[in-house]
Formats: C-alpha cells, sequence, structure tokens
C-alpha cells in the first residue's frame, strides 16, 4: 500500500471528505429541528397540528441517531478493506480459480461487494423492523424481507453478468476505443432494461393490478387523452404490503409505459387530488424533463468514460492499492482498473448532488405549475402535498444547506408558495 499515491489519497480524502459532510450536514438538520421543528407555518395553519410535527420530529431524530454509527462503520469497514489488502488479496484467490477474463472480473466484483453487504444487513434490519414498524409504516414480515432481498441479489447478479462480460471483450478486442463501445452498449442496455423493468422485473416484487371502472379511472384517463399521453394502462400496486409510504409515477418505455398508483395513495387521498399527483408526473413528460436529462447523461457518459480509458491504464492506479502490475496493465485487469476509480472517486459525488438537485427542482416546480394548469388550480396538489407530506412524516422546514444537498425535490413550503402564485 503506498499512500502517497494520488489515487490512494484520493480516497483517504474523499471518504473522509463524504463522512464529514454528511455527518454536518445532518447533524446542522438535526438541530435545526430541535429549534423550529414543532412550529407551524402560516400557510399550514388548519392542515396540520403539533401532535403530528413532533411524531414527525421522533421520527426524523431516529433516523438520524441511527445513521451515526452505520455511516462510522460504513467509513471503518471502508478504510479496513483498502489498508488491509483485502483487494489484491482477493483478486489472487480468484485468479486461482480461473484465468478466464470474465469469471476473474465477475466473481471480484461480487465477492468484493459482500463485506458491506454483510455489514449492511443488520441496520436494514433495525430500520426496516425497527425504526419503520415503530413508526406505522412497515408492514414486513421478516420471510418477505429476506425473500425481497434474495430476489434482488439473484436479479443484480443477472443483470451485471452481461455488462461484465460486454467490457471484458471490449477490453480485449476493441483496443484503445473500448470506452466509445462500452459507452454504446451500456445505453442499448439502459433502454432494454427500462423496457422490459415493468413487464418483468417490477411484478417480482409486487402485484400490479389494472385500476378499477370508477370515477378516479374515467379521470385519469380522459386526463391523459387531453395530453395525448399513450400507456398501457393505469395500474394499482399493492404497495401496502411492504410499506405505508405512498406515491405515483410513470414506468417503461414506448408501447410498455404505464401509470401505477399505490394503492396506499388511493386511500390517503380524494379523487381530485389524485388526479392533481398524476397530472405532476405527466407535466415530466409533457415538459420533456427525461429527454432534457438524456441529452446531457448521454454525452456525460462517454466523456466519463473516456476520463476512465486514460487512469485505466496507469500502473500507478493499481499498484497504489497493492496489486502487483508491469509497465503496461493487462486486459484482464482493467475491470479491476474500474473497480479501484470507483474506490478512488466514489465518495466525491456529493460534490454533484447540489448542481443535479438543483436542475431536478427547477424540473419539479415545472410540473407542479403543468398540474395547475391541467387541473384549472393548484389547490388539490397542495393538499394532496401536504397529506402526503403528513402521511410520510416528511419534515416541513429544513436548513436550505441541507435541501441543497440533499432534496432533489423542493421543499413542501417553496412548493406551495409557487402553487399559490399568482403566476
Amino acid at each position: 500500500m503506498d499512500y502517497t499515491n494520488i489515487f490512494v489519497v484520493l480516497f483517504i480524502v474523499g471518504s473522509a471528505f463524504g463522512f464529514l459532510l454528511d455527518t454536518t450536514l445532518d447533524f446542522i438538520d438535526f438541530r435545526f429541528r430541535k429549534k423550529h421543528g414543532t412550529e407551524i407555518p402560516p400557510m399550514l395553519q388548519g392542515h396540520v397540528d403539533e401532535s403530528v410535527l413532533k411524531k414527525t420530529c421522533r421520527y426524523e431524530d431516529a433516523k438520524y441517531k441511527f445513521s451515526i454509527p452505520r455511516s462510522i462503520f460504513g467509513l471503518a469497514l471502508g478504510y479496513y478493506l483498502v489498508f488491509s489488502g483485502f483487494y489484491p488479496a482477493l483478486f489472487g484467490v480468484v485468479l486461482g480459480w480461473t484465468e478466464n477474463s470474465f469469471f476473474c472480473a465477475y466473481f471480484f466484483l461480487i465477492l468484493g461487494s459482500v463485506p458491506a453487504l454483510l455489514l449492511t444487513v443488520p441496520f436494514d434490519l433495525h430500520s426496516e423492523f425497527g425504526i419503520e414498524k415503530q413508526f406505522g409504516f412497515s408492514k414486513m414480515t421478516l420471510g418477505l424481507w429476506v425473500a425481497d432481498r434474495i430476489k434482488g441479489l439473484i436479479l443484480n447478479l443477472l443483470l451485471l453478468a452481461p455488462l461484465i462480460f460486454a467490457a471484458t471483450m471490449l477490453f480485449k478486442h476493441a483496443g484503445d476505443l473500448w470506452w466509445l463501445f462500452l459507452g454504446v452498449v451500456y445505453l442499448i442496455f439502459s433502454l432494454a432494461v427500462s423496457v422490459i423493468y415493468p413487464i418483468f422485473i417490477a411484478p417480482l416484487f409486487n402485484k400490479f393490478q389494472p385500476l378499477e371502472d370508477g370515477e378516479l379511472k374515467t379521470r385519469l384517463e380522459k386526463m391523459l387523452d387531453s395530453c395525448g399521453f399513450k400507456a398501457s394502462g393505469l395500474f394499482v400496486m399493492d404497495a401496502s404490503r411492504r410499506s405505508g409510504h405512498s406515491n405515483a409515477y410513470f414506468t417503461g418505455f414506448g408501447k410498455s409505459k404505464r401509470v401505477v398508483l399505490y394503492d396506499t395513495l388511493i386511500e390517503q387521498l380524494s379523487v381530485e387530488e389524485i388526479e392533481a399527483v398524476l397530472a405532476h408526473e405527466l407535466g415530466h413528460s409533457k415538459k420533456h424533463h427525461i429527454i432534457k436529462r438524456l441529452v446531457v447523461m448521454i454525452p456525460l457518459v462517454f466523456v466519463v468514460l473516456y476520463a476512465v480509458s486514460i487512469f485505466i491504464k496507469m500502473p500507478s492506479l493499481y499498484s497504489g492499492f497493492g496489486f502487483a502490475v508491469g509497465d503496461v496493465v493487462p486486459y484482464q485487469m482493467m475491470v479491476v482498473g474500474l473497480f479501484l476509480l470507483s474506490v478512488a472517486f466514489g465518495d466525491f459525488d456529493c460534490l454533484v448532488s447540489p448542481v443535479s438537485n438543483f436542475f431536478s427542482r427547477k424540473d419539479e416546480f415545472e410540473a407542479d405549475a403543468f398540474s395547475k394548469k391541467l387541473c384549472g388550480s393548484g389547490d388539490a396538489l397542495v393538499t394532496a402535498l401536504i397529506k402526503l407530506n403528513k402521511e410520510n412524516l416528511s419534515e416541513i422546514q429544513v436548513p436550505k444547506i441541507y435541501s441543497v444537498f440533499y432534496y432533489n425535490h423542493p421543499p413542501l413550503l417553496e412548493r406551495i408558495s409557487a402553487l399559490k402564485a399568482e403566476k
């Protein structure tokens, strides 16, 4: 281990920076909540009471206090795995099993994720069966929780395999242009997953039933038709089987597009409010937010992969973390290089959050405005947002710096103010 190596330094600094930033922001929010958490803003007078706000504070405090040991153990594990030489030792073991570049890379990535996975299990269990059940959200049984984890693990293993296979083949046969072809493969793969997800993947975890005939279905279909939005159907998801949290979303691509409503959402909101929520989701489509995001993300994928193609050929990337390489990095090691770059740079993604959140919140305001225009008023969306905020025990007020880093949706009061504005 070379502690002066630039990639190792980036890992050490990035991990500490990410931990300190998260810890500081969470503490700022905690202190703000202690001071203002039970205050009822003027625009919410009559909509919320002090008992709800006190319960919200207890819920957020429980999550905050639980996040502290989770973050500390996560940081300690990350440092231990790197400083102990775990990853070079693991690669040596896998290389002893097989010299096939695909299987070597595949097994290395899978086994390399096992320590973090084992660490998260007790924390996830406490979060689900301690905090979430304590506050009335979790409807999980232990059997269902285990089944979900097993299905998710198998699904991840299946989805990871073709990407790793493509990468190893391109490293071997595509020369210095592997990054260009891998970018194309990744985009095609992502598109394919978005098409098959609502049809084959989502039903592995939840049941989806067509929305029953009635006023709600009639009004939602009329609204979709008025906007020219073509979907394969309106579906209700059995979210209440697992949680009391609620939501609605569009999923799929092309002919596989469908509208999904949580059954909890239908129970908590009126027909007018559900219509306003769906109009908001429809606004994302009509304002082309997904397409605009793709216009940015697609070139970014290739820029990142090109930068990776430069770093991945540097022997210092591998030697700094204890891997034995010569002056030329063999293609069999390049997937390891991808992993090491994620280790070195992974915790700096928090610096990107304020930028991505800014544009995401901008899109949310536009979708709210679209809903207001389509429904003729923003009143139904306002009451829907307040109800959802109360049902989910979400904080009403947070420090500005906290929302900048963590909120990809505008805080509740900002959304209500915008919806009640004349223009």
